[in-house]
């Protein structure tokens, strides 16, 4: 996703109503590294491999070394300009034709939602396309047996505790786990690992599934917001620029006179 420091250079292209991210620093979402944390924590405590799977430009690359740095075992990046302008649907059906080229998964973790788009629908695509159970909002999981886990799954004023059998695809929330602050000598680490990189030809996917020819959202019209609002911004201690906000909104009539 486009780094959040970032996000007052983010526009749109009027063609194509997408956001033009050139320029913009990419950075793992909150969420997926959540999910990045939890898959290290169960390759410890039951041994296996993580594997990251991306889709984007080449300078995704730069977040996948992070992951490196986090100690995943094996990255991949999806690149391929077909991709690009994909909505979800579209993403998701990348993404899983990744995963399923990967072959033998026991268990795809991804984050909840993004902050950029927080639409939660990315994990139960990706499920629905491998045809594997889904479990949104999970923020525990417990494996019961090699091939069951039972999580906790985050609901309005509760939670549900959910049984599944693997493989299964299940999107993590923020609450699961702290992700560990990467070593130097992870750091250094990841500058020489190899990072694979698959085209759509590569994936075998159908062109017309990918990108914005593969995506059935779209956005019809883009236009400007006119702020009116007066801006001014007060300077001083505290006590003198609650004297001043009294007195302006005083003189605006806002506040009534003593």
């Amino acid at each position: 996703m486009p780094d959040i420091r970032y996000w007052d250079r983010l526009s749109l292209d009027p063609a194509t109503k997408t956001l033009r991210r050139e320029g913009i620093p990419i950075v793992i979402s909150p969420m997926d590294k959540n999910a990045i944390e939890e898959a290290l924590r169960i390759r410890q405590a039951r041994g296996g491999k993580v594997t990251v799977v991306s889709m984007g430009p080449l300078n995704t690359e730069d977040i996948l070394r992070s992951a490196y740095a986090l100690g995943v075992d094996d990255a991949v990046l999806l690149t391929d300009r077909t991709f690009a302008g994909a909505d979800t649907l579209a993403t998701a059906y990348v993404l899983s034709e990744g995963i399923r080229k990967l072959g033998n998964v026991d268990l795809v973790l991804l984050g909840n939602e993004s902050l950029d788009g927080s639409t939660g629908q990315v994990g139960p695509q990706v499920a629905e396309f491998l045809g594997l159970p889904s479990i949104t909002h999970v923020s525990e999981i417990t494996f019961t047996d090699e091939t069951t886990v039972q999580v906790k799954s985050n609901i309005e004023l509760g939670f549900m505790r959910i049984e599944t059998h693997l493989p299964a695809v299940l999107a993590v929330t923020g609450d699961i786990n702290v992700v560990h602050i990467p070593s130097v000598w992870g750091a250094l680490w990841a500058t020489e690992k190899s990072i694979a990189k698959w085209t759509c030809a590569e994936l075998g996917a159908e062109t017309g599934r990918c990108g914005l020819t593969g995506s059935p959202t779209w956005v019809p019209e883009v236009a400007p917001i006119d702020v009116k609002r007066r801006g001014e911004v007060l300077k001083g201690e505290p006590t003198q620029i609650a004297v001043q906000l009294i007195e302006k909104l005083r003189a605006d009539g806002v506040l009534p006179e003593i």
